[in-house]
């Protein structure tokens, strides 16, 4: 398989260095609405998938589940496993693909971590594989933002400043996909990367979980679990249950 953009952009410590805001308290008031909802039983297993750092996958496990990790980002698997412990684990893994290890209980897809490929086939393929990786009646919740917000309020261009490093940002929408370039401006050298995740809406969704076995249980629209609105949401999180 050639390179993709998000196997070299993910890997970076530019990445990280720009999401670096990203907050752990809202993460956490997210993952315990989630715990309420879900109805999890303690020392359940769950996936993190992908779990970048190990942000999300720490937390659930200080909540008691059996924990695994799993990333295609080599430094970012390295970075995480440093955390790792009897009930918390992580592995290089591309989601596309099945993970037969062990069977999950839920797996969480979180932070738009979905739309990163070329084509369609890539999204049904990584709903197959959390399938199967699922136990008979596992929970699946996914994380996106809501495409109809977001293109109604795009925003072209950004500028920020991370100490030194100066990250310059466009934004455009081309061929259903929000494609974001990076140029990042580092000690009088130019690095350029690339974003692109694809305009999933929720009837892409729920087209494409049906197809790979499952039923949506329900929609939110923020991490407080409002009900989703199309034209207000900030976010479109799905709870499907495997039903094949």
């Amino acid at each position: 398989m050639s390179s993709s953009w998000f196997e070299t952009w993910f890997d970076t410590p530019y990445y990280h260095l720009l999401y670096q805001n990203r907050d752990t308290k809202e993460a956490e008031f997210f993952l315990n609405n989630l715990f309420q909802e879900m109805h999890l039983p303690e020392h359940s297993c769950v996936a993190d998938i992908p779990c970048g750092k190990g942000r999300h996958a720490l937390y659930l496990n200080e909540k008691g589940f059996d924990v695994t990790g799993l990333d295609l980002s080599p430094e970012s698997i390295r970075q995480a496993s440093e955390f790792s412990n009897n009930r918390l684990h992580f592995c290089e893994h591309d989601m596309r693909e099945p993970y037969n290890e062990k069977a999950f209980d839920a797996i969480f897809n979180l932070f738009t971590s979905m739309g990163y490929f070329e084509n369609e086939t890539d999204n049904l393929n990584v709903l197959k594989s959390f399938n199967q990786a699922l136990k008979k009646g596992g929970i699946l919740v996914i994380d996106f933002f809501n495409t109809t917000k977001v293109c109604n309020e795009l925003k072209s261009s950004d500028e920020i400043k991370r100490g030194a490093i100066i990250f310059k940002i466009r934004k455009q929408i081309e061929n259903n996909r929000i494609i974001k370039y990076i140029d990042v401006y580092d000690n009088g050298e130019v690095h350029h990367f690339r974003e692109m995740v694809q305009l999933l809406s929720r009837k892409d969704f729920e087209r494409l979980l049906s197809e790979a076995g499952f039923v949506i249980l329900n929609l939110f629209g923020n991490y407080a679990l409002d009900s989703f609105d199309e034209q207000k949401s900030e976010r479109l999180i799905i709870k499907a249950q495997k039903t094949a």
